[in-house]
């Protein structure tokens, strides 16, 4: 059976697509331009004026110059360091929290919910943060990048609905058969909330990826330094002294490939896992919009 399609119907179609596309292009552009900028000469892309949208003097020299950095590779170690054992730490928290929060018959349930919501919209702020992981002792150590961060509200109040979703029955069932707590949460729970963990697992991957602010203020020692931190250097503070060594080009010129070539090394792991989690994504969106 055809559906007949309003012309309103129509025209918001294809104001939709037109506003999607519009976007998609603001995003695109500044990645071409980046990604086709760090496979240029150095010369020709100082010279240009306006986006590149093409390789200008197709060249390697700046992805070299990348590999010769060994903070680069520090920080590509240091960052996958944080990434699994962070994430790790996250899921595993955010699954027992989420799971009592999820049980009606929890004593006090409500108010442990709001006073978790509650620490969404407010916060210490940045000093007694820094103080309370100076205290405990993981100042100075890349430890500091991982616990202070162990859960987040937000991914938690997801994975709690999405298990409050889960029909009563089939952890009484279990239960009553003589199953543990932790038999239910990961043998009934995790496997019918696979979708929501796929999402919250990226979120929390992402987050720790991106990170740089707690590594800036935390560590004083580079051989501790996430990948973003460095980037920042490169970008803000123009350090790529160690990668320009060597070259007879201008240093100057060569440094802004580098820079570009930085980007697309630190940010092309996550570009590419994104498109393999699109389809978990508006799943997730839905269960975050509900958090009742």
């Amino acid at each position: 059976m055809k559906i007949k399609i309003s012309k309103a119907e129509r025209v918001f179609g294809i104001f939709n697509y037109v506003i999607t596309g519009l976007l998609a292009l603001v995003i695109l552009v500044p990645l071409l331009n980046i990604l086709f900028s760090s496979f240029s000469d150095p010369i020709k892309v100082m010279a240009h004026k306006g986006m590149i949208l093409r390789p200008l003097g197709f060249t390697l020299d700046a992805y070299k110059a990348v590999a010769r950095n060994p903070n680069i590779l520090t920080g590509y170690r240091n960052t996958i360091f944080v990434v699994v054992v962070g994430t790790s730490l996250n899921l595993f928290l955010t699954l027992l929290g989420s799971y009592v929060l999820s049980r009606k018959n929890v004593l006090f349930n409500p108010l442990f919910t709001m006073l978790i919501v509650f620490t969404m919209y407010f916060t210490g702020g940045t000093i007694p943060f820094y103080l309370t992981v100076r205290t405990v002792g993981l100042d100075g150590t890349i430890w500091a990048l991982i616990f202070p961060v162990a859960i987040n509200t937000f991914n938690l109040i997801i994975m709690r609905t999405a298990m409050a979703a889960v029909p009563d029955s089939l952890p009484e069932s279990a239960m009553i058969d003589g199953a543990t707590h932790f038999r239910v949460l990961f043998s009934i729970m995790v496997p019918l909330t696979q979708a929501t963990l796929a999402v919250i697992t990226l979120y929390y991957a992402v987050s720790h990826w991106n990170s740089w602010f707690n590594a800036m203020i935390f560590l004083r020692d580079k051989a501790l330094y996430p990948l973003q931190l460095i980037l920042r250097e490169i970008l803000i503070q123009d350090d790529t002294s160690m990668m320009t060594a060597g070259s007879g080009d201008d240093l100057g010129l060569v440094s802004e490939t580098i820079k570009y070539a930085t980007i697309v090394v630190a940010t092309a792991p996550i570009l590419c896992i994104y498109p393999f989690m699109q389809k978990y994504f508006v799943k997730g969106v839905m269960i975050g919009a509900v958090k009742g």
